[in-house]
């Protein structure tokens, strides 16, 4: 995202919010109502399979998980594909 051009829209500089999506369950309720400490909520995704990157509810690009560099344990996303957000979003 650093090598984006930069424009004389004020809004370039404001923070937005990015969710990361790495998956979803389907639980039944009666699951749902028995679920306690280190119960395991199955997902739809494996660890290999991308995550999603959403602003909003709009799907602006697909990553996969990683952890920063060094021993720090910090997760982050490498981009793997990114829509044109040129028309906006």
């Amino acid at each position: 995202m650093d090598d984006m051009p930069q424009t004389a829209n004020p809004f370039s500089q404001v923070p937005i919010e990015i969710t990361i999506s790495v998956g979803k369950a389907r639980p039944l309720v009666r699951d749902l109502l028995r679920m306690k400490r280190d119960s395991i909520l199955p997902l739809d995704r494996k660890v290999e399979d991308p995550v999603e990157l959403y602003v909003g509810d709009k799907l602006i690009a697909r990553g996969e998980l990683t952890e920063m560099e060094g021993d720090s344990g910090q997760l982050a996303v490498r981009l793997t594909e990114v829509v044109d957000l040129q028309n906006g979003l």
